[in-house]
């Protein structure tokens, strides 16, 4: 699921970039973030805002739904 989000991950950067920074995890190899954070299951996608995690998101959803997600975090 995550390499399958990942293109689009890679569009929404491009298009919200200078609004939005995008990091991408692998919590396999840090497992603390995912710990920290309480990352049950991948992709899961993190909204934060001086930060703090205003808005959180499991799953490999459509483009044009996460960015209505990501509009309604901002």
């Amino acid at each position: 699921p995550c390499q399958m989000i990942a293109p689009v991950i890679d569009e929404l950067a491009g298009e919200y970039a200078g609004k939005v920074l995008f990091a991408k995890v692998n919590t396999d190899e840090a497992r603390n973030v995912a710990i920290k954070y309480g990352i049950m299951g991948i992709p899961t996608l993190k909204v934060f805002k001086g930060g703090e995690e205003v808005a959180s998101v499991s799953g490999a959803l459509p483009k044009e739904h996460l960015k209505k997600w990501i509009d309604g975090a901002l």
